[in-house]
């Protein structure tokens, strides 16, 4: 449980700047930010070491994969425990030879690696093709403990699946977060645009109020060409911390930001005391929940 009241908490919104040096060096000045302006939980965006690759298939995108522990978590831990915050981050793990991760490592604010999550849900799109990268995780629906509270951390595409939110839920997760990379294609009309934008917005304000849960979402912004040609993707960042009955905490635009905001550990108990959805559940009708489809 969070010994935090009121948490203050920073997401890091930000565009690609090259490289995974480039990256990190972006980043450690960020979390140095947040951690002057108050922060005890920062988060990242998305695979944010560098550009999101998964725009095509290349067996050399595979290079950018590393171990974990490794180069990247060391950083980012040393990090973490700098500014004695608890860092939540978002890595291409080689786990080993042809077997890959998208994996969230949460580290405490003492350089420690308190948990990590494998990415259960692997889109396979145009422009996001991860099934050929990311075999589905393996680590189930486990909320992570860190001194700042019980965090149900979940990734981009999770965002879409209220089993997911619910199952952290029933866990004991006390916020949900997600580590985001989401954008548009460029040609697309502008009321599509717009569609897509709030759908993803609605998504998350709907595992907020189903689960009487803290949210927030991490996007990363700016646009990023395709290898193939194509017209690329442009993040539409707008990244937010929602309440546990949706409402808007903070919320970015479409410009990197080092959005800061401050999370009542205590509303969850309230809100689920007037809306005790968890209460109400039927549990003995739910079975065919397993089932693709109900033919």
């Amino acid at each position: 449980m969070s010994r935090y009241n009121k948490l203050p908490v920073a997401l890091v919104q930000e565009r690609n700047h090259g490289d995974a040096e480039a990256n990190l060096a972006v980043i450690e000045t960020r979390v140095a930010e947040a951690a002057k302006s108050g922060a005890k939980l920062v988060l990242l965006q998305e695979l944010h070491n560098g550009a999101y690759f998964c725009q095509h298939e290349s067996v050399d995108e595979f290079d950018l994969a590393e171990t974990i522990p490794g180069p990247s978590t060391t950083r980012l831990a040393a990090l973490a425990k700098q500014h004695g915050v608890v860092l939540v981050s978002s890595l291409f793990e080689k786990r080993a030879a042809g077997l890959y991760h998208n994996t969230a490592v949460v580290y405490e604010a003492d350089g420690s690696i308190a948990g990590k999550y494998r990415k259960m849900h692997i889109p396979d799109d145009p422009g996001f093709y991860e099934k050929f990268y990311f075999t589905p995780g393996d680590l189930g629906f486990t909320p992570i403990d860190t001194s700042v509270g019980r965090l149900g951390v979940l990734v981009c595409w999770d965002q879409w699946y209220p089993e997911a939110s619910r199952l952290m839920a029933l866990a004991g997760a006390e916020l949900l977060l997600y580590p985001t990379a989401i954008g548009w294609d460029p040609e697309d009309a502008q009321d599509e645009k717009t569609r897509q934008r709030d759908a993803w917005v609605l998504s998350h304000r709907g595992h907020a109020v189903a689960n009487g849960l803290p949210v927030l979402s991490c996007n990363r912004v700016g646009h990023e060409t395709s290898p193939l040609g194509a017209s690329g993707i442009d993040f539409w960042g707008n990244s937010h911390v929602l309440g546990p009955q949706g409402e808007f905490i903070a919320e970015a635009g479409t410009s990197p930001t080092l959005l800061l905001a401050e999370v009542d550990m205590q509303r969850s108990e309230h809100v689920r005391r007037i809306w005790p959805f968890l209460r109400d559940r039927r549990i003995d009708a739910y079975a065919d929940l397993t089932k693709r489809y109900r033919d």
